[in-house]
């Protein structure tokens, strides 16, 4: 696929509802929020401990990362594979109207409590705007419209209200929506019954397997070998597929796989994806 047609589906998968959503990360205009938010304890992903609201040491005075070329060499793997859909800018420049944190501090304590969240929120919306490009699933189009203008507005609360807000109990309702759109999207595979949810496949012999259609939502992939598998049309939300063998693996038309879970696993130039995924750099 040309670099040309993989940019109209991006475009054709982020703008719904009438509006372009805003679900790529931009560091350019984010004050280094997943630097700073989260908590993350030493080991095979990081190289120290961190406290949450913290700043990583590796953060510098412009909100840049002073190893971000060196970042899995330095011991830094889960930098490399975690992804914000955006909501770093949206915290930085629309909640908090650009108020930078280190200028005003009263105010840090908040942004980063509202900023995983906020992170949440776009995760849904990224599942959502996907789901609405699914001709199979067009029965559900106008409640995962509403689920999508729903969400969309919930992200633009005040930073009181998000803290408020019952992430829990809004990201099932949207899962829910989410399971319906993946079982009319699987249904000509249904008579495989190859309902592997949450399945523990940690460290499996898979190779060449045959998993189209599948329901493989929450599933351990760590480490499996999945060389040349068959992974069309799967559903892989959730799935772990850290340190997975995905060489030659076919997951085109495979559902609500995202970018992060590309970037926590192995695979070359014949790993075929999605157009709105792209190969890590590191593969």
């Amino acid at each position: 696929m040309t670099r040309t047609l993989t940019k109209k589906r991006e475009q054709r998968e982020l703008t719904v509802a009438g509006k372009r959503l805003d679900l790529r990360a931009d560091c350019e205009r984010c004050f280094a929020l997943c630097c700073v938010a989260p908590a993350f304890s030493a080991s095979v992903d990081f190289a120290i401990n961190k406290n949450a609201g913290q700043a990583c040491p590796n953060l510098q005075a412009n909100f840049r990362c002073g190893i971000h070329t060196r970042l899995r060499q330095q011991g830094f793997r889960g930098c490399t594979v975690y992804d914000c859909f955006g909501a770093g800018q949206k915290v930085s420049q629309v909640t908090f109207g650009g108020q930078d944190w280190r200028q005003a501090p009263q105010s840090a304590r908040q942004m980063f409590a509202v900023f995983p969240i906020m992170r949440d929120l776009h995760e849904l919306l990224w599942y959502l705007s996907e789901a609405l490009t699914l001709q199979p699933a067009r029965p559900l189009h106008q409640e995962l419209n509403l689920a999508l203008e729903k969400t969309e507005r919930l992200t633009h609360n005040s930073p009181e209200a998000l803290i408020s807000l019952d992430m829990a109990a809004h990201r099932q309702e949207i899962n829910n929506l989410l399971l319906c759109t993946s079982e009319l999207v699987r249904a000509e595979f249904k008579h495989k019954k190859k309902e592997l949810r949450g399945a523990d496949l940690i460290g499996a012999k898979l190779r060449g397997a045959d998993f189209r259609g599948a329901n493989l939502r929450g599933a351990y992939l760590i480490g499996a070998d999945l060389r040349d598998a068959d992974l069309r049309l799967a559903d892989l939300i959730g799935a772990d597929f850290r340190d997975a063998n995905l060489r030659g693996a076919d997951l085109t038309g495979s559902l609500f796989l995202i970018q992060s879970q590309l970037d926590s696993a192995r695979g070359n130039s014949e790993t075929k994806l999605p157009p709105s995924l792209t190969h890590p750099t590191y593969w």
